[in-house]
């Protein structure tokens, strides 16, 4: 079994695969002593998907072998530090987890870094791959494309966010210009799920650049 990531709507599972099914556990190297202890995360998180029971899991090598295909572990940070994609060799097929979603974002976790996924998403378009598999989004024939348009949103948010910002608005003033409609998770999250995380996480690596 092969997880990009941590997170309870992909990893839910993992200790009843494990249980029954007997069969190894493969995430990213950072989140192995992670997914020994029980999820930790709030209630409303809990409502939605369940319980993330601790199972033991292996860290990934560069590669992951199955009977049918050899598949390239891509490191593809943004949604969560220990993100992963998985690209077949063979097909040409891109498993993204939850690096795509859409071609417009509008709210993030607080844990997600935007600059960080915008990053991720050049990476994988340097493979060679048209159809992507989604784990919200599902199968999409015109993967690459999709991917393409996601980075070019994020690309003309973040030059809007740093003219903002240049010229002096604050964290929330861009928010409100950039996304002036309030999410429902936002307020049912207590702001865990927000727009502010997206400008936030621009501003941060606009002033770290300054210091280059």
């Amino acid at each position: 079994m092969a997880l990009t990531h941590s997170h309870e709507d992909h990893a839910g599972n993992a200790a009843w695969i494990q249980h029954h099914k007997n069969v190894p556990i493969y995430i990213h190297r950072d989140s192995v002593n992670l997914c020994a202890e029980d999820g930790d995360y709030p209630l409303y998180r809990q409502a939605l998907w369940g319980e993330r029971p601790a199972f033991v899991a292996q860290p990934f090598g560069q590669t992951l072998q199955t009977n049918a295909a050899t598949w390239d572990v891509i490191e593809t940070p943004g949604h969560t530090t220990d993100h992963l994609s998985f690209y077949n060799r063979e097909t040409g097929a891109m498993f993204t987890g939850d690096l795509f979603i859409q071609p417009k974002t509008k709210v993030v976790l607080d844990e997600e870094n935007i600059v960080h996924t915008l990053a991720s998403l050049r990476k994988i378009v340097n493979y060679d791959f048209d159809v992507v598999y989604c784990c919200h989004a599902g199968f999409i024939v015109d993967g690459r494309t999709k991917i393409q348009e996601k980075i070019a949103y994020l690309e003309d948010m973040q030059g809007k966010v740093k003219q903002l910002f240049m010229q002096g608005y604050s964290v929330e003033e861009i928010t409100k210009t950039i996304f002036p409609r309030d999410y429902p998770i936002t307020k049912v999250s207590g702001e865990q799920w927000s727009s502010k995380h997206i400008i936030t996480a621009f501003i941060n690596h606009f002033t770290e650049e300054s210091f280059i």
